[in-house]
């Protein structure tokens, strides 16, 4: 087997962060109470001379404009969950390990990307869409992975490499209690080989068991398994503003960054959207919900940006915006689609598809449908409105206009025939509609296509029982 871990070293700063870049020192801290100490920070809290593990009153000293969010570590394994779902499109099998770390088994994957380094490409250029800082790391045992992501170590793809590879690593990764720590800082041990070299017995009753059985799973002599992870039937994301936005406008740099992650959990998942909604939080009042449905499913998210806009365009803000989530559990499976050199029919209803998307966000669910045919003899009865792209029965019916009048308009009538405007030459085919009486809207009518002296051609009828002559349709 060969592992891949991911590392998210700033992941409680950017899970809140990333909508935008702060222009002033942020910082994450432990708790809201005084002897809160720092867990990340962003650059400009760095350059203030800021670390992590520095107490947040001694940061409020270094710079009197911080900003301190306090830790979320339940919004923490959302966000590393999102992310394992999207690493699924990389390999069947990722594993969440909290709190900052996703781990892909890669051995049947290098094949499919043509080696480590285009995987390992792809998934860094997978992680700066999301947002999230990354380091990397490879080895044959899921543990070494990880203490090589953490430390930014050189990939290690052999097992018989992998003692030699751990030892100069610095023993923090082993994550020793403090006081345990302190005493083998105290002795001089500080890297993994001083650490593996002590006797194993001694070691294990003075400091514990589970320092040395984690050396002997990243060395790969005892087992490992991890948990495979399984995605859930919906997805759920949403973003802390940095500021309240009172322009939509404003808000598709963050709606941009929930869709490159709803996108990428979609393709590692196997799925497609059919309908999505931001919910946009303010903080008097009721959350603003904004529904976006599509035409078929569907998970670029070049696309999804795109509709997005287009809905946001025609949203008027009354109360500022706090939070903005995404979410969505209206999902089909949706396979990965071969591309034609030449456009083909698929290409053509899918860009029709997208067409109709884009017209519904930007005037509305109801301004743009779809007409289907129903079994019904009387014109004004045959057809209903439909959502865009659904299937209708094939018209047996003789050839009718596409155009009919909301009312029918009578005609003049002279010894010649009907007229409009001039005399109607009427062709020979005659259509008898007799239908209805079921309902109370029955008609008795014999139908005629008829042409006047400039070529335009139009539907007109008789009535039996009056014999009155009228326009129900122009032919294009």
């Amino acid at each position: 087997m060969l592992w891949l871990a991911l590392c998210f070293p700033l992941l409680p700063l950017e899970t809140g962060t990333r909508s935008q870049e702060a222009a002033w020192p942020v910082v994450v801290a432990s708790s809201a109470q005084g002897s809160a100490t720092v867990v990340a920070c962003n650059a400009r809290a760095r350059a203030a001379g800021i670390h992590p593990g520095l107490g947040v009153s001694a940061a409020w000293a270094l710079a009197p404009c911080l900003h301190v969010l306090a830790r979320n570590e339940a919004t923490e394994r959302a966000a590393l969950e999102r992310i394992a779902a999207a690493t699924l499109a990389f390999t069947p099998l990722a594993s969440t390990t909290p709190p900052a770390a996703v781990l892909l088994e890669i051995a049947g994957s290098l094949h499919l990307f043509g080696g480590l380094a285009p995987l390992k490409a792809a998934v860094t250029a997978l992680a700066a869409d999301l947002g999230y800082t990354l380091r990397l790391g490879c080895a044959p045992t899921p543990l070494a992975a990880e203490w090589l992501a953490r430390t930014a170590a050189p990939d290690v793809t052999h097992a018989r490499d992998l003692e030699a590879a751990l030892a100069p690593l610095p023993l923090a990764v082993l994550d020793a209690p403090g006081d345990v720590a302190a005493t083998l800082d105290g002795i001089g041990i500080r890297t993994i080989g001083e650490f593996a070299r002590l006797p194993r017995e001694a070691t294990a009753r003075r400091f514990g068991p589970p320092l040395v059985e984690a050396l002997d799973r990243a060395l790969g002599r005892r087992p490992d398994p991890r948990a495979p992870y399984a995605p859930p039937a919906a997805f759920e994301s949403k973003l802390d503003l940095p500021a309240p936005v009172a322009e939509t406008q404003a808000l598709l740099f963050a709606a941009r960054r929930l869709i490159g992650e709803f996108a990428a959990w979609l393709a590692g998942t196997g799925r497609g959207a059919l309908r999505f909604r931001f919910d946009l939080a303010h903080d008097d009042g009721p959350d603003t919900p904004v529904t976006i449905g599509l035409a078929a499913p569907g998970r670029d998210p070049a696309h999804l940006a795109l509709v997005t806009r287009e809905r946001f365009e025609r949203l008027a803000l009354d109360r500022p915006v706090e939070t903005l989530a995404l979410a969505s559990d209206e999902l089909q499976p949706l396979a990965s689609q071969n591309l034609a050199f030449f456009p083909d029919a698929a290409h053509a209803a899918e860009n029709a598809a997208r067409l109709v998307e884009r017209l519904r966000a930007r005037l509305g669910e109801d301004a743009v449908r779809g007409l289907t045919l129903v079994p019904d003899h009387r014109p004004e009865r045959a057809w209903r409105f439909s959502a865009p792209g659904a299937a209708t029965r094939d018209a047996a019916a003789p050839a009718r206009p596409l155009w009919l009048l909301s009312e029918p308009r009578p005609l003049a009538l002279d010894t010649d025939g009907p007229r409009l405007g001039g005399a109607l030459a009427l062709l020979p085919d005659c259509e008898r509609i007799e239908s209805g009486w079921w309902d109370g809207a029955g008609i008795a009518r014999d139908y005629f296509v008829a042409e006047d002296t400039a070529g335009a051609r139009y539907w007109v009828y008789r009535e039996r029982a009056s014999g009155q002559w009228l326009l129900h349709g122009v032919f294009g």
